[in-house]
């Protein structure tokens, strides 16, 4: 059972990820892209804990929701990594803002106190929409920056909730679930009284 952390997409958002990389798709790129239902932002991958595990990343979840209010963010422009020349993961790049900084560390701090170990690498929000094929050559990709270069695309969103999630692989491809869902939310104790 592999599980991640994610921020996940509007339906709106989706599409507006999805209709914007068309050019993309159209290059006749060696890439294998994903179905839109599957956009997602990960905050923490946490590869198959045991299963006894799973309430309590829950509950760390809940604490980390609680914390940290709703915010926007807007998802703008595309890229890849680790090079553009060389891609094995095209992306739509996601605004860094503070408050999703914050809730990146608030869930590596808390899932540290599960043994999880923490995050050491520049955090570098993105959605994937595609994936090199494995048997690309040299040269494949050719152009592909200047076709990167020329979509001007941004789409806000607002964030409200934090979700544990499930992959389910498959022969064709992976799918999720969500496992449990947090709020996003002002803390009661710092919640003003009725």
């Amino acid at each position: 059972m592999r599980l991640f952390i994610a921020l996940n997409l509007s339906d709106g958002a989706k599409e507006g990820v999805y209709d914007a990389a068309r050019p993309l798709r159209e290059a006749d790129l060696p890439v294998r892209w994903l179905d839109p239902e599957t956009y997602h932002l990960t905050l923490k991958f946490l590869g198959n804990p045991h299963p006894d595990l799973t309430p309590r990343v829950s509950e760390v979840i809940d604490e980390v929701g609680g914390k940290n209010r709703p915010f926007s963010m807007e998802i703008r422009a595309f890229g890849a990594f680790p090079t553009i020349r060389r891609p094995r993961v095209l992306w739509a790049g996601v605004e860094p803002v503070l408050a999703l900084r914050c809730l990146k560390q608030d869930v590596e701090w808390g899932l540290a106190s599960l043994g999880f170990s923490r995050e050491t690498s520049a955090f570098h929000p993105h959605i994937t929409v595609g994936r090199a094929r494995a048997e690309t050559g040299a040269g494949a990709f050719r152009g592909l920056d200047a076709l990167v270069a020329d979509l001007d695309f941004r789409h806000h969103i607002d964030v409200t909730s934090v979700e544990l999630m499930r992959s389910h692989l498959s022969r064709t491809g992976a799918r999720y679930s969500v496992v449990s869902s947090a709020v996003l939310g002002t803390p009661e104790s710092a919640q003003p009284n009725a």
